[in-house]
């Protein structure tokens, strides 16, 4: 007889049905990693997922391997599409197998879902390579993505860029609506509006804003080197850059777009720039960012700016038909 593969003894378990502290080991494994491997404070995240499990409140399944639990998934679904928050697969047992697994029961309970058509998901520890066999294949579209950084000490060469008409201040809440509209506009027809759908239009923009402001995703939202820029003839925003706070010494820009109308001046330099600016006069040895490998205009920015790769992913798509 053939021997089994060595994902026969697996076992998935819906997360609503295991104890929090049997997770435990897989949120601590996940959270080192991430600080290892990408300079991540992940813990503020880690917590939130291991008290939604303790109230059994979070959609999603545990992954059993010999009677220890080693890997876990959860999503959440929102008007019409589904979210893979994460997934994880403690390092002794990861294989694309054990991976595959969550991500098919993650699938297969949000097609059940009335009215889910679309899932995605952004798996920074996912396993090699990138892209890879998934899931429902039929359905699946991979975009190579790139998690870049730079050092702090980097930043202060940068030339600063006159902004003539444009007037450049914090970025304060208040401008969500008018942040909201500029996201949709500046990313019609671009390739991150296949990767994220909030961007195509303004009420789904307003939530991924406040998906950035309020929760630990991406970090925890840093106001002071968080930037608008206004048109001072019209009064119109027409630029933005956001950023947050990833670890106590290490930043993240989490949103960098600028109008149509205003672009090929320099404005996405500079508004970058300024937030780069701030997160090192806070402290920051480093800062982060991530960016679509196709977006060729945004990648080359970056790297002149002295960004460098330190990790490639994909942003994963299924559309069902």
């Amino acid at each position: 007889m053939a021997a089994l593969p060595e994902y026969a003894d697996s076992r998935i378990i819906d997360l609503r049905k295991i104890a929090a502290v049997d997770l435990l080991p897989v949120l601590e494994e996940e959270a080192a990693a991430w600080k290892s491997g990408l300079d991540w404070d992940l813990r503020p995240a880690t917590e939130l997922v291991q008290r939604f499990v303790q109230m059994q409140a979070l959609n999603g399944y545990a992954l059993d391997y010999g009677g220890n639990i080693v890997g876990y998934s959860y999503y959440v679904c929102e008007e019409g599409k589904g979210l893979i928050g994460d997934l994880y697969v403690l390092g002794q047992a990861r294989t694309p197998e054990h991976e595959n697994l969550l991500i098919e029961a993650v699938l297969d309970s949000l097609f059940r879902v009335p009215g889910i058509r679309r899932v995605e998901a952004q798996l920074l520890m996912l396993g090699p390579p990138v892209p890879r066999p998934m899931p429902y294949p039929s359905w699946f579209h991979a975009y190579p993505r790139k998690f870049l950084e730079i050092p702090a000490v980097s930043v202060f060469r940068l030339s600063g860029r006159p902004t003539d008409r444009i007037a450049i201040t914090t970025w304060t809440e208040n401008r969500q609506d008018d942040s909201a509209r500029l996201v949709a506009a500046a990313y019609r027809g671009h390739i991150d509006s296949e990767i994220n759908d909030q961007y195509r239009a303004p009420a789904g923009a307003r939530r991924f804003l406040a998906n950035i402001v309020q929760y630990p995703g991406c970090g925890t939202f840093f106001a002071p080197a968080s930037y608008a820029a206004t048109d001072a003839q019209s009064g119109a925003l027409c630029g933005i850059s956001l950023a947050s706070l990833v670890a106590s010494d290490v930043g993240h820009i989490t949103q960098v777009c600028v109008a149509p109308s205003h672009r090929g001046m320099g404005l996405g330099y500079e508004l970058l720039r300024r937030s780069l600016l701030a997160l090192a006069a806070h402290g920051c040895r480093s800062v982060s960012l991530t960016v679509t490998a196709s977006n060729d205009t945004a990648l080359r920015l970056y790297q002149r700016m002295g960004f460098t790769q330190r990790r490639e992913f994909a942003a994963s798509v299924w559309n069902s038909r």
